[in-house]
């Protein structure tokens, strides 16, 4: 064998040896992702299943309710975590999203907005009142920018816990979130007919008896369930009663007057037509 001869075999015998290196250094990041997603799933020693496109998913109840398809509305929540357990968003039964099923991939962090497919068709499956947990792998998520401001590294494999309420108009939520909503603050409070809520801090001591045509002067402050104070909510409104909030309308004649003060929380349909409200009311003065 002459010396061409071996050269020639060493170097093709070093461009084997460090292609074989690249090919494994270079492994594809779906593949990389799978790896990372299926050691998780063995240290969790919960059945997964794998789809086509390369999430899992694990339906843990597919819920007793009527199935739904994309068309119709659905109130739905979700927890996204890394796969080491860090939550970084997630809803909450204070102020419970709602959206058509087919519209549920969508979501917005840091005014971009980002479609995440794999949760529609993850909530697709179940029914409502249901539940389940998503895995997707970082292509499927966030990919390889992640987002830093909330600690997303790069190539994040992100898990999501997802369910579908079984209750599916909007009055029925309202009850669940403004039960939850006392609930959590430990509140005492009447319920009237109307399923707004009221507790008299004190009546007052005015002579004019409020009416419908009444025209009032309130201080008030308005927050959503979550505690969020509604954008100018602390200010002092005149006004005739029948031009303010149904839930007013309904609750303030014959419960208080001027210098009385109450808290009141309203359904959406009694408020904003939206999301029940939490109001802080003093009434300054009436006139008839």
């Amino acid at each position: 064998m002459n010396k061409f001869t071996k050269l020639g075999l060493c170097l093709g015998l070093l461009a084997t040896v460090l292609f074989s290196a690249c090919e494994k250094e270079y492994d594809s990041i779906e593949t990389v992702d799978d790896a990372a997603i299926q050691t998780f799933i063995k240290a969790s020693n919960v059945k997964y299943t794998k789809d086509a496109t390369g999430y899992y998913y694990n339906i843990s109840a597919q819920g007793s309710g009527a199935a739904v398809k994309n068309s119709d509305s659905v109130y739905y929540s979700y927890s996204f975590r890394t796969l080491s357990g860090t939550v970084f968003y997630q809803s909450t039964d204070l102020m419970i999203p709602s959206n058509f099923l087919g519209y549920t991939d969508r979501f917005t962090f840091n005014q971009t907005q980002y479609l995440l497919t794999p949760i529609r068709e993850v909530l697709t499956k179940l029914n409502r009142g249901g539940k389940a947990t998503l895995i997707m792998p970082s292509n499927l998520a966030f990919g390889k920018n992640g987002i830093s401001s909330l600690n997303i590294e790069s190539n994040a494999n992100i898990l999501v816990d997802l369910g579908i309420y079984s209750q599916s108009k909007r009055h029925e939520i309202d009850e669940l979130e403004i039960n939850k909503f006392i609930s959590n603050n430990n509140l005492t409070v009447i319920k009237d007919e109307s399923r707004a809520r009221y507790s008299i801090i004190t009546p007052g001591t005015g002579t004019d008896a409020i009416n419908l045509n009444s025209t009032i002067v309130v201080n008030y402050v308005v927050r959503y369930l979550d505690g969020t104070e509604i954008a100018q909510s602390s200010s002092q409104i005149t006004s005739s009663l029948f031009e303010l909030y149904k839930g007013w309308q309904l609750i303030l004649p014959g419960k208080v007057t001027a210098g009385g003060k109450l808290r009141l929380i309203i359904p959406a349909d009694l408020g904003n037509g939206t999301t029940p409200l939490d109001f802080d009311i003093e009434i300054v003065s009436v006139t008839n």
